[in-house]
Order: C-alpha cells, then sequence, then structure tokens
C-alpha cells in the first residue's frame, strides 16, 4: 500500500485518479500509524513553502516521514513535497525543510532569462543526469508538466533529472529511497503514470 500524505496543502484528485489509472493500492490519510505501515510515502503539494511546511509540522508528520524515510522506506516528494525534501526554502523569507536532502530552493526570478514568465508552466524535455528505476519505462527526452517559480540548487549529488527553462534546471532527485519530481507525474498522461508506477514497483 502506498500512502499519500494529506496535510491539508493542494487538491488531490489527479494525483488519486493517476494512482487508481495504474491499478495501486493507495491510502490519502494523515494517519501516522497507516503512513507507518505503508510500503511507500508521497508526499504532494502545491502552494507556498512556508505554508505547507507549518501544516506538516503542526500535524506531527514532519517527523514521522523523516523517520521512515531514514529507515529505508520508499518516498516521494511531488512538486512542493519534492522542495520541502531539501534543507531549506528561500521562498519569501529563509524557511526549514525536512533536511532529508542536501540542497536549498530559491526563486527562478534572476537565474533565468527576463523574457522567460515565471512560474514555468508547460511540458518540457526530461533530461536524464543519472540512471534510476524512477525512470526505466521512459526514455529520455520524454515530456512532463510543470508548474513552479521555485527550483531546487546546491543539490548535485541527488539530480537524476534536468530540464531547460533558460537554464537547466532540477527536474528530479534521488538519494537511496527518497526521490522527488518538480513536475507533476499526475498531469503528464502516460509518462507521468509510468514513473508513478515505476515508483510503486521499487522495493
Amino acid at each position: 500500500m502506498i500512502a499519500i500524505v494529506d496535510y491539508g496543502v493542494g487538491n488531490l484528485f489527479s494525483l488519486i485518479s493517476s494512482f487508481e489509472k495504474i491499478g495501486a493500492d493507495i491510502k490519502v490519510t494523515s494517519d501516522a500509524n497507516v503512513i507507518s505501515s505503508a510500503d511507500g510515502i508521497i508526499l504532494p503539494g502545491v502552494g507556498a513553502f512556508e505554508d505547507a511546511a507549518r501544516k506538516l509540522r503542526e500535524s506531527g508528520l514532519d517527523k514521522v516521514i523523516i523517520s521512515q524515510a531514514k529507515a529505508g522506506k520508499k518516498l516521494m516528494g511531488i512538486c512542493l513535497g519534492m522542495q520541502m525534501l531539501f534543507e531549506k526554502s528561500f521562498e519569501y523569507g529563509e524557511h526549514k525543510g525536512l533536511g532529508l536532502l542536501k540542497g536549498s530552493i530559491v526563486p527562478m526570478k534572476g537565474t533565468i532569462p527576463d523574457k522567460l514568465k515565471i512560474p514555468h508552466i508547460g511540458w518540457n524535455a526530461l533530461h536524464f543526469a543519472k540512471d534510476s528505476n524512477l525512470f526505466k519505462y521512459i526514455k529520455p527526452d520524454d515530456c512532463v508538466y510543470f508548474v513552479h517559480s521555485f527550483y531546487a540548487t546546491d543539490c548535485h549529488d541527488s539530480v537524476i533529472a534536468t530540464a531547460e527553462y533558460g537554464k537547466e534546471l532540477t527536474a528530479a532527485v534521488q538519494k537511496d529511497n527518497i526521490m522527488g519530481c518538480q513536475f507533476h507525474p499526475e498531469k503528464s498522461g502516460e509518462v507521468g503514470l509510468s514513473i508513478l508506477r515505476a515508483f510503486c514497483e521499487m522495493e
């Protein structure tokens, strides 16, 4: 069973629908015991980093996620959920993340050409940086759907894919059992479903 962490941030409908399409056994939950007994954890998230991190801390689920990840359970953050895996974010201030991956979240503004719109919204090709079982069903340059204004940096040791938007931006990360996608696999058609399927199949 895959536990999708529900901590009051974002609409989970598309994510639930995608897992149902691939026949995955999922449970949307805010119950620490359910998360602890799951085979894997999905940490979703949309909106502001500070608000999401605060809600996760207030629920106490931050400690559950950290302990389960450190125990070796597979974990994947999606969009803002991926960003929260890192040490800190500089989104309108400085805010502490879960610290499961080395690196920081910084604004795209000032680092990409001024002619490009922020937020970055749309389909972009994935450029593989390292081998990962997360990508075993897809090909280099397959396209996925992004919606973001901030990106992960100083995280070279965990980057497994980038996408070009004025510069190469972190698109996906993995360090052992801890993974993250800056893009939305649940909104990325068959490519996204293939990534979710690969996650579910991991030991």
